[in-house]
């Protein structure tokens, strides 16, 4: 003899023979192609985990009785189920609407209850709308080191991906890239992570936008803004405070503090200045090793400061019209050649390393 089923198993039984119907009879063909796991948020729990891999046309083709005799699959995971059904019923994937009234109950996308990062409650769904936001805002062009909290936790391979490369692949298929493990996977979700945020929490007023750059670039434009508008020259001290040292903290959390000591000790902050010879002593290195890590320096700024060439250079003009002081003068020369060496530098380097081959040929 059968079981009578419940009034809550009659209930669900035809809330899902009804958005079944619905979806299978009207036109939802971009919803159905895609897999339930598109339409799970970070709050949901209970999950009938066997289905979420599955399109909706597929899953949408077995019965309820079907659905439910899976194994491992209850009463409380056919209700999450129909919850998940009914939001792809309602949720336009194209529109990427948010679900307000889930909203208020969970933190951020991304985020767990400490409101740190944590890129196992990013969902296909919420990963559409960042992907969504990046194209809408233009931001396709920018690129994943330059946005990124720390460059020494992002693999140098990915410094100067764009945004872009990623606009057209599924949580999914990021996962699948040969090129992309757990740490490069999470490094971009973070960064995309970052820019939503900032986008949903600034709105633009009348003729006013917002450009996202690196915080500490912001900082250092507006402390130069601020040295030129006084009309004056700066003093060594000024300019260390509000040029060399925001600079070093920035090399610091991007290289780490071996090289962050090294250019300041290039730089001679804090003492005389030190040669690459005692530097290399210190250390219990070859000097060869020592410019390797100070060449990191210009690596991590043409990243995240590709601007700064131009802008230190223009604050250099400006330092000779307004006759700053030769200390003055000369520590901003160390700090461009240390971030932003000559480009010719480059070639003559190669030239030199050529000569050999050269004169073995002849």
């Amino acid at each position: 003899m059968s079981k009578t089923p419940t009034a809550d198993e009659v209930k669900l039984r035809a809330a899902y023979d009804n958005v079944r119907a619905v979806l299978l009879e009207g036109d939802f063909q971009d919803r159905l192609e895609k897999p339930l796991a598109f339409w799970v948020l970070p709050a949901d729990r209970r999950l009938p985990l066997a289905f979420l891999p599955r399109p909706l046309n597929e899953l949408l083709q077995s019965s309820f009785d079907e659905l439910a005799a899976a194994s491992g699959i209850g009463k409380k995971k056919m209700l999450s189920l129909v919850k998940l059904l009914g939001r792809a019923l309602k949720t336009d994937p194209n529109a990427l609407s948010a679900f307000p009234g889930e909203r208020k109950s969970r933190p951020a996308a991304g985020a767990a209850d400490n409101g740190q990062f944590n890129p196992d409650l990013v969902s296909e769904l919420v990963w559409a709308q960042w992907r969504e936001q990046v194209q809408v805002h233009g931001l396709a062009y920018e690129k994943v080191g330059r946005l990124c909290p720390a460059l020494r936790d992002v693999p140098t391979v990915i410094w100067n991906t764009q945004l872009g490369f990623y606009l057209n692949y599924t949580l999914a298929d990021i996962r699948a890239l040969k090129t992309h493990g757990e740490k490069r996977v999470r490094v971009v979700l973070e960064v995309f992570h970052a820019v939503h945020n900032m986008l949903t929490t600034t709105h633009s007023l009348g003729g006013l936008a917002v450009r996202l750059q690196p915080k500490f670039v912001i900082d250092l434009e507006n402390r130069l803004a601020a040295i030129r508008s006084h009309g004056t020259p700066p003093t060594r001290i000024q300019l260390e405070k509000n040029l060399i040292e925001p600079l070093l903290a920035q090399l610091e959390l991007d290289c780490g503090d071996t090289v962050a000591a090294i250019a300041r000790d290039r730089l001679g902050i804090g003492n005389e200045g030190v040669s690459v010879r005692v530097q290399a002593r210190k250390l219990g290195v070859t000097r060869a090793r020592v410019y390797q890590l100070l060449e990191e320096c210009n690596r991590v700024m043409v990243v995240r400061w590709p601007e700064g060439r131009r802008q230190l250079d223009d604050f250099a003009a400006w330092l000779d019209e307004v006759y700053a002081p030769a200390e003055c003068a000369n520590l901003l020369a160390s700090l461009r050649e240390l971030l932003f060496p000559p480009k010719y530098d480059a070639l003559s380097d190669h030239m030199l390393h050529a000569l050999p081959e050269t004169a073995a040929a002849d």
